[in-house]
């Protein structure tokens, strides 16, 4: 099958490859460029443990092919933290409040929720859950991931409050 030439910049790093047609972003990510972090569960777009930017909007990575991504920015939960390691504050609130679980799901509530909170810091706890019901945590531990995601959201309207 012929290849295509694609670029696009990963994690603020510019990055150019050869890919099949049907080779899906999830698994460019992960096979090409060695981005582990995404996880590929159902390959059907369903669990969300996919889930990377793309040009600033969360999408499943098993629904979209490489080719698609050419020119655009995708971001990868390797991307979350600084390049010094400091992790965001919506990674420390996972780990304070033990969202992190079994780690398979990880990743794709992280970046979910990265876009979420940026878009709309001003959710509430109902609206926050049905949100995240699309994506599935097989430890059905949700507690945690919403005690983090609504700390992180108070803690920004408290920053935006003192402006």
């Amino acid at each position: 099958m012929a290849k295509h030439s694609i670029t696009l910049t990963v994690n603020g790093k510019s990055t150019s490859a050869e890919v099949e047609p049907r080779v899906h972003l999830g698994d460019f990510l992960r096979h090409q460029l060695n981005l582990t972090g995404t996880h590929i569960g159902c390959e059907h777009g369903v669990c969300g443990a996919c889930t990377v930017l793309v040009n600033g909007d969360a999408v499943r990575s098993c629904l979209m092919l490489a080719v698609q991504a050419d020119g655009a920015e995708v971001v990868t939960v390797e991307g979350l933290a600084a390049e010094d390691g400091t992790l965001t504050p919506l990674q420390e609130a996972f780990r304070k409040h033990h969202a992190l679980q079994c780690g398979f799901c990880t990743p794709g509530f992280l970046i979910t929720l990265t876009q979420l909170l940026r878009d709309r810091p001003d959710i509430e706890e109902e609206e926050l859950r049905r949100e995240l019901s699309g994506n599935l945590c097989r430890c059905t531990g949700y507690s945690g991931i919403v005690k983090a995601a609504l700390e992180v959201a108070q803690a920004f309207r408290t920053r935006e409050a003192a402006r």
